[in-house]
């Protein structure tokens, strides 16, 4: 059993020993509206949230298997008022970063330029570098488009990162497929031998004990806010869901799953 949003989920592997695992910290970036917390839900829960409260930031846990071998992906959903202007707490936890941009709206895509250069600058004074992939959201609204696929690629080339468009309303394996992809780059890095990081702590949640495991970096991990704190809001329909009422599964940060 993994935790998921404070909830047991069933893992679809078979268990290994936890001494076995590595842990890689994976830090979604962008300005709000971007769609940061839906790609984080979809990656963790194969679910599209529409609604969400913006101002919430948390790191979440996800037991994966990338190439055959067993990681736990700690992902941080960020939720940056000012841009990067308070980068110090993930900018040496993360093991990689995915800046996120939604491609209906060319503000965001400007946006993420900011991290960029603010992700760049950190690699060059922290060698080895940590990996970045620089991802437009919402391909499900190409119809709306404000950023040509060849704006994106143009700003990962000038800034030697990855790209990808995915939808997180639409398409779970795309997603899931970017986040495997940054396991990787952060694998290799990491088996060049990258710096000891600066803990990750927050001053409003107490740490929590987090079963060890070797890792890419070494991080201290944040407490997940216990059911009864957890801040909800009323969500609407999205845009890949159907008339037909279903269940609603309620989880933490905010989230409203459909």
């Amino acid at each position: 059993m993994s935790l998921m949003f404070g909830k047991p989920k069933p893992c679809n592997f078979a268990p290994v020993p936890e001494r076995s695992q590595a842990a890689c910290n994976l830090v979604l970036l962008g300005v709000m509206g971007s769609g940061k917390s839906a790609l984080t839900v979809k990656f963790l829960t194969k679910r599209f949230i529409s609604e969400y409260d913006p101002n919430l930031e948390d790191v979440y846990s996800s037991e994966e298997i990338v190439d055959q071998q067993p990681v736990v992906v700690k992902v941080m959903d960020t939720a940056d008022q000012d841009g990067p202007v308070n980068s110090e707490r993930y900018l040496s936890w993360a093991s990689a970063f995915l800046v996120v941009y939604s491609i209906d709206n060319r503000q965001s895509f400007e946006g993420c330029q900011q991290y960029l250069k603010t992700l760049t600058l950190h690699n060059k004074a922290l060698p080895p570098e940590t990996p970045i992939i620089l991802l437009g959201n919402k391909l499900d609204m190409d119809r709306y488009r404000q950023v040509s696929k060849s704006d994106g690629s143009a700003l990962a080339s000038r800034f030697g990162c990855l790209f990808y468009e995915v939808s997180a309303c639409l398409d779970f394996l795309s997603v899931q497929r970017v986040f495997h992809e940054a396991v990787r780059e952060a694998r290799r890095e990491g088996e060049r031998g990258p710096p000891v990081p600066t803990p990750y702590i927050s001053e409003d949640k107490a740490l929590v004990g987090i079963p060890s495991a070797p890792s890419f970096t070494t991080p201290c991990y944040k407490e997940l806010p216990a059911p009864a704190t957890a801040k909800l809001v009323t969500v609407k329909s999205s845009r890949a869901q159907s008339k037909r009422r279903a269940p609603a599964l309620t989880l933490l940060k905010g989230f409203k799953i459909f």
